[in-house]
């Protein structure tokens, strides 16, 4: 119809999804949005850390200093961190960290009795909240569930002691990376290869084999009935251009062409375990449609005072 405008809104399609893990596709944007997704999933992204340590008692090799960065570093799980409220802004906190609105407060109590050196972990963190606790990784695939204790926090000798009170707030990544919910978070153009089937027909069987060899990458293969090369996996192209150098130095320039899909996007999100991959994805376009929001009410305000300026100096001038 005259006159009306379509606006395409970006789509999301999950390949792969694991607790820790997450691949999907994000079509119908540009780059900007891509990477403003990707920051907000790095920086933004609110999570639970430890950022108080009051140390009752250490003689243990580590100083005082050294623990509370270690704790601090402890991955604590964080789903309902997006819940809480930041410790600057709560008006129920009375500043001793004891707030169930923006704090958890851990105690930790060891002592090394015997001849054995004794290892203090992330699991001798007793939790005021069950919900926020350190994470725990001993499910993991290919390991002895007895044989992990957590993540070490300091080792202790006969007669050695630990006793501290530490506080977990609510956090972002821009401030401290302990508060990145995110281990690595990537994404790249998803490629479109087109083979010129004429030029690569002229080619012998064995050049055919030194050009699917000469990508780093698992791209291209031979069919072993018909001899052609074909593309098994296009996402394994990484833009390095090594077939295009080969197929030049073969005298056969335009043997492939190979250019990304500017509207589409393959991310890959790997979470430290805090929250669920999927859910940092979530999280991550929830803030991001509240800065959309907050940009958008701020132009109209703007436009508005624009408008009221105008009505008072044609007040005025009447």
């Amino acid at each position: 119809m005259d006159g009306v405008s379509y606006q395409r809104f970006p789509k999301m399609k999950i390949r792969e999804m694991k607790d820790d893990y997450v691949k999907f596709e994000l079509r119908d944007t540009d780059a900007s949005m891509a990477n403003a997704l990707r920051r907000v999933m790095l920086v933004e992204v609110p999570t639970i850390a430890i950022d108080l340590v009051e140390i009752e008692v250490n003689s243990s090799v580590l100083n005082d200093e050294f623990i509370a960065h270690r704790l601090g570093l402890i991955p604590l799980t964080s789903e309902r961190a997006m819940g809480m409220r930041f410790s600057r802004d709560c008006d129920a906190c009375d500043g001793d960290g004891q707030c169930e609105f923006c704090s958890v407060e851990f105690h930790l109590r060891a002592k090394c009795m015997g001849d054995q050196t004794l290892d203090v972990t992330s699991k001798d963190l007793i939790s005021s909240d069950h919900t926020v606790v350190p994470v725990d990784f001993s499910d993991s695939a290919g390991f002895d569930s007895s044989e992990q204790r957590g993540i070490i926090i300091v080792k202790l000798r006969r007669g050695q002691e630990l006793r501290l009170r530490a506080i977990a707030r609510k956090g972002i990544g821009k401030d401290h990376a302990k508060w990145s919910p995110a281990a690595t978070v990537t994404f790249m153009y998803e490629p479109e290869i087109h083979i010129n089937e004429d030029l690569m027909e002229s080619l012998t069987l064995d050049e055919k084999r030194s050009w699917v060899d000469s990508s780093p990458t698992k791209v291209f293969d031979i069919d072993p009935n018909t001899h052609q090369v074909v593309v098994v996996d296009p996402e394994a192209y990484t833009y390095d251009d090594e077939v295009l150098k080969k197929a030049e130095a073969m005298g056969k320039p335009g043997l492939v062409e190979i250019y990304p899909k500017e509207d589409s996007f393959i991310f890959t999100v790997e979470s430290t375990g805090v929250i669920k991959a999927s859910q940092l994805v979530l999280n991550a376009i929830e803030i991001l449609k509240q800065k959309l929001d907050a940009v958008r009410l701020s132009e109209d305000t703007v436009e508005a005072d624009d408008q009221f300026g105008e009505l008072g100096a044609h007040m005025r001038g009447g």
